[in-house]
């Protein structure tokens, strides 16, 4: 088998599944046919993959990605030194349901799983830590973008498929303050629509958020833990309508809950 023969089956997938969906995030689409062609000229013997970016945002130089890709993003949903005993009480209920040991000794997926969380979306894609070097390197996810750890939104979440439900574990920073010793209700918000959003894409795929209703009950102090809980409620064509709450670690208090309705992304 020569050097070109070795990159034409699972390597080769691989480069069209990262190279496609870069195409789509600019707004190109390219047919299947061309593109497997297109692809196979672009890997060297080398294990190289070269894609051209004249066409792509008035780039005009050849990008060379490594490959076969192996860095990985830095995961801000693990546990860090920041979080306090509520927080990691919290992380450890929920994380030790993510997998379960069967009476014979085997390890299996359990009923809830934590989902990753990178500072930029672009990352989840397959060679996405490459592809945020290139594409507005500078962009960063709204909720995390400082680097100070427990300076702001600290969160980690939760999805269970069998209830359709998500829970989030939220510790807010002290940058994050609106009134004296509070947290900013913008912040809850963006909490509130980080959660739904992400669980509707969960159950949907791809969504982008369509209308938000929010209520708040009473103010979350500075530097607390709390749980937001989101569920389905139903689910219409394109639509997934949640609600979700915002409680103390324990759901004895409500602080805010609020409804949601994302809508696909896909036209």
């Amino acid at each position: 088998m020569t050097p070109h023969e070795s990159y034409s089956t699972g390597e080769t997938r691989g480069a069209q599944q990262m190279a496609r969906g870069l195409c789509q995030v600019m707004g190109r689409e390219i047919s299947k046919g061309s593109f497997n062609t297109n692809i196979r000229q672009k890997i060297t013997p080398s294990g190289t993959l070269q894609l051209p970016w004249s066409s792509i945002n008035s780039v005009r130089t050849m990008a060379v990605l490594p490959w076969p890709f192996s860095s990985q993003p830095r995961d801000f949903s693990l546990p860090n030194s920041s979080w306090g005993s509520d927080m990691r009480h919290l992380y450890e209920h929920y994380n030790s349901q993510c997998e379960v040991e069967t009476e014979e000794g085997e390890k299996k997926w359990g009923v809830w799983r934590r989902l990753p969380s990178y500072n930029r979306s672009l990352k989840y894609a397959t060679g996405g830590v490459y592809l945020s070097k290139i594409i507005q390197s500078k962009a960063r996810l709204f909720t995390r973008n400082i680097r100070e750890q427990g300076a702001a939104f600290e969160y980690v979440m939760f999805v269970n498929k069998q209830e359709q439900k998500c829970v989030c574990v939220f510790q807010a920073g002290h940058l994050l303050e609106g009134p004296p010793g509070h947290v900013h209700g913008g912040a809850i918000a963006t909490m509130i629509d980080t959660v739904t959003g992400t669980h509707a894409t969960y159950l949907s795929g791809p969504v982008m958020t369509a209308n938000l209703n929010i209520n708040y009950r009473s103010p979350i102090p500075l530097g607390s833990t709390v749980l937001l809980t989101c569920s389905l409620d139903k689910k219409e064509g394109r639509k997934t309508f949640v609600s979700c709450q915002v409680t103390n670690t324990d759901g004895s208090k409500l602080h805010t809950e609020a409804t949601g309705l994302p809508s696909s992304a896909v036209v």
